[in-house]
């Protein structure tokens, strides 16, 4: 995603007057650096780097797209947190300190997830359907865990911060927060991700590779397109602070089930071997998340609208960018 909004914000730098600094763990290629005004390679867990960014630039606005997601930190959840939720921290302090040093609040950008839900069983999730942005709030994960805590540190950030300090600055910072669902790239092979077995299934069938699915057929969540991702990000960014009814927004595409990608997948790779091998514990943490998310909150206030369905997403954007990649 990180890739993705460089493009789109670089593409637009030049009329909107945003100067770009960019931080990585590795170093950006090419094509990301040419859209930056500057580029550091390092960890938002180094404080160091981030008074050495507050001293150089004056930042107005960020976008935190940092994070070690689901199954990593399920492997090493004491890490996740340190980079979910120190790191989130660090970089809100940073947002705090610039409006302070300069008398103007700094915007904010925060992308949770879906793993922030927790339904207690498939029977529950099943009967609640549409999940709505203050419903069962109980993740299963630390990645859910660190991202539930990262959308509170903002509210108290942008509230609270420093309450009883005679020289507190008040609101310092305009936080706004996307729950996003399961996001499909085109462009990103995925990387063993809990809501990756829809575009694996694909990047498998178009290099002509078997795929065992870790999900039953009928395991269902929501999804977008990296792209939509990316536009309900910039449309959030850009909404008048006056149309924002809450801080933290849903918003959904499709929800398929497993076996509906894998009829489209068929469908499109003829000779693709598809077979479902559940992995327990990963479909115990799918299991735990909605069926659908309720985003009418998101469509009223900042004017979010999907630009795909499950088939137009397959047909337009998903086949035939990946078919090209492995031709």
């Amino acid at each position: 995603m990180g890739h993705g909004l460089l493009s789109r914000l670089g593409a637009v730098a030049n009329t909107t007057g945003r100067q770009i600094v960019a931080i990585d763990v590795r170093e950006l290629d090419e094509t990301s650096r040419r859209y930056c005004h500057h580029t550091f390679v390092g960890d938002i867990c180094d404080r160091g780097l981030l008074d050495r960014l507050q001293s150089q630039f004056e930042i107005t606005e960020i976008f935190h797209l940092a994070a070690l997601l689901s199954t990593r930190g399920e492997f090493v959840p004491e890490t996740a947190h340190a980079v979910n939720v120190v790191g989130t921290v660090n970089l809100l302090r940073l947002a705090a300190e610039e409006a302070r040093a300069h008398g103007r609040r700094v915007k904010f950008i925060f992308p949770s997830s879906i793993a922030v839900y927790g339904l207690p069983d498939l029977a529950t999730k099943r009967a609640a359907g549409r999940v709505n942005e203050s419903q069962f709030l109980e993740p299963h994960t630390m990645y859910g865990v660190n991202k539930l805590e990262g959308e509170h540190l903002g509210r108290y950030y942008a509230r609270h911060y420093r309450l009883l300090a005679k020289d507190r600055l008040e609101r310092p910072i305009d936080f706004r927060s996307i729950r996003f669902p399961g996001i499909i790239s085109s462009d990103t092979v995925p990387s063993g991700g809990t809501s990756d077995y829809g575009p694996e299934m694909i990047h498998a069938a178009a290099s002509g590779k078997p795929y065992a699915c870790f999900v039953r057929p009928d395991s269902k969540i929501p999804f977008m397109t990296m792209p939509e991702a990316i536009d309900a990000l910039l449309k959030l960014a850009d909404a008048p602070e006056s149309s924002l009814s809450r801080q933290i927004y849903n918003v959904s595409a499709f929800s398929p089930s497993a076996e509906d990608f894998a009829v489209l997948v068929r469908k499109a790779f003829p000779t693709s071997e598809i077979s479902f091998v559940p992995d327990l514990a990963r479909q115990s943490i799918v299991d735990s998340w909605p069926e659908d998310l309720v985003d009418d909150a998101a469509r009223r206030d900042w004017g979010w609208s999907p630009s795909h369905t499950l088939q137009t997403a397959f047909d337009h954007y998903l086949v035939p960018k990946i078919r090209a990649h492995y031709a």
